[in-house]
């Protein structure tokens, strides 16, 4: 299998993927006069930064490969800058591998960046199978914002959904609602999580929010990338072990509509 760029880690540190989607409209595949969508910048560059200050190496791969649409890039972001000038950031987003021709056997981590373009690509058969392979591995899965729709479908070995019983969060219905984009998504993130047997958690819209169970670690918005990012570091710590699931959040569970 191909593997992305390598971003080195250092001796004794772990190869973590992050991945991004492929597509770029808010709305079906090749659907005219959509808004245009992506991946989230600042989701993909606070994890990335703590990954690397950690030792970790960071490679990037897409859905589909090549390079991959994107949003929310902030000009007077400093953090966001670096990432695109550094050879191992923005010089691997024009070639990304497709996430079908990459060896999860390689990484002890894989993180899904989110982005609203998430919601039409990340429910995809190649990356559910890299994501089982990676947890069964006994390695670390993250998500965050909409990225947890590439948890919705996958499954291990036994049959049962990765998800269930494990807490989580994600982009809320509120939150999408309050956005205008309720009726654009192609489905409510928060409710097929929960028909998964997840046990969903929120926090107030905007507001930080990491739920961290077991090995599996979620974010609910941009303001969570950076806490995300120190909870994977966290994980990967040699001896962190793998504690049974509990939630590590102060968010609250939304009343059902």
């Amino acid at each position: 299998m191909r593997q992305p760029a390598a971003d080195a880690p250092a001796h004794g540190a772990a190869r973590v993927l992050a991945v991004l989607t492929s597509h770029g409209t808010l709305g079906p595949a090749g659907a005219r006069g959509g808004r245009p969508t992506g991946f989230h910048l600042g989701e993909l560059v606070e994890p990335w930064r703590a990954l690397r200050a950690a030792g970790h190496g960071v490679d990037i791969a897409s859905v589909r490969g090549g390079a991959p649409p994107m949003i929310g890039h902030d000009p007077d972001d400093p953090a966001q800058a670096a990432f695109l000038a550094h050879p191992a950031g923005g010089g691997l987003l024009t070639r990304t591998p497709a996430v079908r021709d990459v060896d999860a056997g390689a990484y002890r981590a894989v993180y899904f960046v989110g982005g609203h373009g998430t919601m039409w690509d990340f429910r995809d058969p190649a990356l559910a199978l890299l994501t089982r392979r990676v947890w069964e591995n006994g390695g670390v899965v993250a998500a965050i914002c909409h990225g947890p729709a590439a948890l919705v479908d996958v499954r291990l070995a036994g049959g049962g959904h990765l998800v269930t019983g494990h807490a989580v969060t994600a982009f809320s219905d509120e939150a999408e609602a309050a956005r205008g984009l309720a009726a654009v998504v192609p489905f409510s993130l928060q409710w097929a999580l929960e028909e998964r047997g997840a046990r969903y958690r929120a926090a107030p819209d905007r507001e930080p929010n990491v739920v961290v169970s077991g090995r599996l670690v979620t974010g609910q918005n941009p303001a969570s990338a950076a806490g995300l990012g120190r909870a994977v570091v966290e994980l990967l710590r040699p001896g962190a072990g793998t504690p049974p699931p509990a939630p590590v959040s102060a968010g609250r569970r939304p009343p059902r509509p």
